[in-house]
């Protein structure tokens, strides 16, 4: 589609962002200004999954590729599933992705103080689902990318932007659909960025994690039977009742505390912003483990931190008949495990069975996972730390770990060194919106990262 064509179907508001980009003069560093109109626009968009309907977020995409003459591919994975890819080629230097996903979570609008499509921008914020997860920092990569192509420097690596469908469903539709279906797209990659860290603020100190590793995730289904009957003349035991048992021993079953080295390195990284009650525990974490009123007072005060210290599992669903007065014939309830990267998961399928304590539970593995590490001694990691310092005096950056997944273990798999990294600085309010109600994301920080990411990705990708 030619650039004339394309701009007298654009909605107004976009129209008006993207002739600002376009034209040198229209404002210092048009693609930064740009960031917050272009977000809202694409929160507006209703990509929650399910069932996701990624392909209108991708041709969202796909008509900013054409106004900049960008090629792109877009590919289904199943109907409404979409997938947008773009090359900018360059050197021999292993090839960076910059890598987002197109979905976002379902929100209950009785609880949000604007619609959760909305895209408002208003108070010092863009609003919206998936301001922060991950379609804010997904137009931070895209202003980025488009501001890397305008400036016509030459490259020393392949950069691909790549936004992908299904990860907030354990990505089988978008990009471990592309590792396995289209495996020539990540030939030469060498890194990848994707979400799973970023900025935080501790008191007016700027801390950036940089995601090398996750908790894996182990879904898992126990099914229990029994006699079914009615539900006026209780039984001894039902499918029920034992389920529950089963599930109450798993509930109060506190695993084995254990500090792993990339966890003691983000731990130790992060005691100098503590306060004196963890300073001292934060810098020796694995000396900490049996001091049971610190791991309680963390638990109580941090529960993601608590939950980097152990596996967990957490009920999260649970069914029977589907009639109140019918004692079912089958009862199953559904774990939300997450595993230390260095568990085995056989092993610690087994050590649930033995808490279960009843031989007539099936255990049924619904989804897991492969761990894997990114090293942090790599040239893009010490350029981030670079410019963080620059950028914001005095700041930190610490490898950090998940307790949630992201798509980057598909990639870590191929060998490819994969960051979680958003160069955005939110406070501890802003980040509970992530998945939660009110999610938002300052105007001023979204247009600091989208400059922040820029001078990244010139660092890292043009020849000297």
């Amino acid at each position: 589609m030619r650039l004339n064509t394309y701009l007298l179907q654009l909605q107004p508001a976009i129209l008006c962002v993207l002739l600002a980009s376009l034209s040198a003069t229209a404002a210092a560093n048009p693609w930064v200004d740009a960031a917050p109109q272009v977000l809202s626009e694409y929160l507006r968009i209703n990509t929650i999954n399910p069932p996701g309907n990624e392909i209108d977020g991708a041709r969202f995409i796909a008509r900013i590729f054409d106004a900049h003459d960008i090629d792109y591919e877009i590919a289904e994975s199943a109907p409404g599933r979409g997938n947008i890819w773009a090359r900018l080629e360059g050197g021999d230097k292993p090839a960076l992705v910059l890598l987002n996903h197109i979905d976002v979570v379902p929100a209950d609008a009785r609880f949000w103080s604007t619609e959760p499509l909305s895209g408002a921008i208003r108070d010092g914020y863009v609003w919206g689902r998936g301001a922060l997860d991950m379609k804010g920092l997904g137009i931070v990569q895209l202003q980025a990318f488009l501001a890397l192509h305008a400036s016509g420097k030459r490259l020393n690596r392949d950069v691909i932007f790549m936004a992908t469908a299904d990860e907030e469903a354990g990505g089988y539709f978008g990009a471990g659909w592309l590792a396995k279906q289209r495996p020539e797209l990540f030939e030469g990659v060498g890194y990848l960025l994707n979400e799973g860290g970023g900025g935080g603020l501790y008191g007016d100190e700027v801390v950036f994690t940089v995601e090398v590793t996750q908790k894996v995730p182990l879904w898992i289904r126990l099914t229990a039977r029994g006699n079914p009957g009615h539900g006026s003349a209780p039984q001894i035991a039902t499918a029920v009742t034992r389920l529950l048992r089963a599930g109450n021993r798993i509930a109060e079953t506190q695993f084995e505390a254990r500090a792993i080295p990339a966890v003691a390195q983000m731990f130790e990284g992060l005691a100098p912003y503590q306060d004196d009650k963890l300073g001292a525990q934060y810098g020796n974490i694995a000396g900490a483990l049996g001091d049971t009123e610190f791991m309680s007072y963390l638990q109580l005060t941090n529960p993601r931190h608590h939950a980097l210290l152990r596996n967990t599992c957490s009920i999260t669903r649970l069914s029977g008949s589907d009639k109140i007065n019918v004692v079912p014939a089958e009862a199953t309830l559904e774990l939300d495990c997450r595993l230390l990267p260095d568990q085995e998961v056989e092993a610690f399928e087994a050590e649930l069975l033995t808490i279960t304590a009843d031989t007539d539970i099936d255990l049924e593995r619904l989804m897991a996972f492969t761990p894997a590490v990114s090293p942090s001694e790599t040239p893009l990691f010490q350029l981030i730390a670079e410019l963080a310092a620059k950028r914001h005096a005095g700041s930190r950056v610490v490898p950090g770990v998940s307790t949630g997944f992201t798509d980057s273990h598909f990639f870590r798999d191929l060998g490819i060194t994969s960051y979680g990294f958003s160069p955005v600085v939110v406070n501890g309010s802003e980040a509970r919106g992530v998945h939660g109600n009110n999610e938002r994301i300052p105007v001023d920080a979204l247009k600091e990262g989208v400059a922040f990411q820029i001078e990244l990705l010139k660092r890292f990708t043009t020849r000297r």
